[in-house]
């Protein structure tokens, strides 16, 4: 499988988790905090697996990067959080960079 691939699920999860994570209100939910559980433990499973071909730092600062913008998304969504013109544009830079580490930087695999 390819390792981007793999790392777009582990991201995928790790949103899945924390989506839950809000909705589990405090863990005070048994089926949104059974996601959270399964879905982070998926998430860091995945993400290890991308270790072994990314370099620590790219691979976290895709991670985190794809996966704030996602989760700000998400939260402006579904659970109706305003985000003003910097939230946006903080979510514009931090897409930026990922492009940046995809497109331009010979680090990103070996």
């Amino acid at each position: 499988m390819n390792v981007w691939v793999l790392l777009g699920l582990a991201i995928a999860a790790e949103v899945i988790g924390t989506t839950a994570l809000k909705m589990s209100d405090g863990f005070s939910k048994l089926w949104p905090s059974l996601v959270v559980v399964v879905g982070y433990a998926i998430a860091f499973y995945l993400l290890s697996m991308t270790l072994k071909y990314i370099p620590v730092g790219v691979a976290y600062a895709v991670w985190s990067g794809v996966g704030i913008a996602l989760i700000t998304l998400i939260g402006w969504v579904m659970f109706s959080q305003t985000l003003d013109w910097a939230a946006w544009l903080g979510i514009g830079l931090i897409i930026s960079g990922v492009l940046v580490l995809q497109l331009f930087s010979n680090s990103t695999a070996h």
